[in-house]
């Protein structure tokens, strides 16, 4: 079988949900072989031989961190050469969007962003226009390189070989024009991340304004959920841009959606629509949004919410 690189996206040694969602797709491509590198690259390595990873390539060079992405595209420039894969797939994230232009340019080949799906025969589904509209489309130059959105594939596990090769790449002086100087890591909140979480409670335009976003943060926190918004509500300054979930920021698939004051225009739709179970409350009985739903609740949020929240804690207790 073909193999298929996969770039893994990790944290000190932790691999993100999306890191099993592209080997789980690469296992339906050809022969997945994870793409580990920077600080804690062998620590992740031992993780992704769980979802199949039946080769994991490992560079824990230091310009790897002490470098913005390029060195990694380097490296990622250097395993294509060397093993001529079928094809590289890499999370559509910001930095993963940066690294895969970068190796199309350093390879030559032909990039696809953003696809929610990918065929056997490397054909990568779009959705553009808001997710009005499906597109199929195929590199036809060099190694097909493809950026796939975070849950877009539901992670399995399937025990592959994990032999683990560790790989060098030379870096040029373009490779190490932009040098990191600094990082913060963020204080981890009590809330679980937007992208991996199986509950999630997003607030739009209804809420009206950043201090009622405060009964959405209260029935999310009832029910253990990440929180998320429109780009209504982002866009206004009422809630943090990185919560937006829509075609223009995140996209999340969890077991539970709960739309709060949120229209359902297609932009938002878009991020959202492959949860499991939607439950929309909107007083405008003709909002978009019900036609996507599995429950739905005409009413004033500002009723509705505190109750539902204060229910749930009384069954919680």
């Amino acid at each position: 079988m073909a193999e298929i690189l996969v770039l893994v996206d990790h944290v000190e040694g932790t691999p993100k949900k999306v890191s099993y969602e592209l080997l789980t797709l690469a296992r339906s491509l050809g022969e997945p072989s994870a793409v580990v590198l920077g600080k804690g690259a062998s620590a992740a390595a031992e993780k992704v031989g769980a979802y199949g990873a039946e080769k994991i390539y490992v560079n824990e060079a230091p310009e790897i961190d002490g470098f913005l992405v390029a060195p990694k595209a380097a490296v990622l420039a250097q395993l294509v050469q060397d093993k001529s894969p079928a094809a590289v797939l890499i999370p559509s994230t910001g930095e993963g969007k940066e690294i895969a232009a970068r190796l199309a340019v350093k390879t030559g080949s032909g990039l696809l962003t953003d696809a929610v799906a990918v065929t056997p025969e490397l054909v990568a589904e779009q959705q553009i226009f808001g997710g009005s509209v499906a597109v199929q489309s195929k590199v036809q130059t060099g190694t097909p390189i493809i950026t796939v959105r975070p849950n877009s594939t539901a992670p399995s596990e399937a025990a592959g070989a994990g032999t683990v090769e560790q790989v060098t790449a030379t870096f040029s002086d373009a490779d190490k024009a932009a040098t990191v100087v600094d990082s913060v890591v963020e204080a981890a909140g009590g809330r679980p991340d937007l992208g991996e979480a199986s509950i999630v409670v997003s607030g739009g335009r209804g809420v009206g304004n950043a201090e009622n976003f405060s009964i959405v943060e209260a029935l999310a926190d009832s029910l253990g959920a990440a929180v998320g918004a429109s780009r209504a509500a982002t866009d206004a300054g009422w809630y943090p841009h990185q919560n937006q979930v829509g075609q223009t920021g995140r996209t999340v698939s969890p077991q539970l959606y709960v739309a709060v004051g949120i229209s359902g225009a297609i932009q938002h739709r878009a991020g959202m629509q492959t949860s499991k179970t939607i439950v929309a409350i909107n007083k405008d009985p003709e909002a978009p949004i019900f036609e996507l739903a599995d429950f739905g609740l005409v009413g004033d949020l500002f009723t509705v919410v505190p109750q539902l929240t204060e229910e749930i804690g009384k069954r919680k207790g």
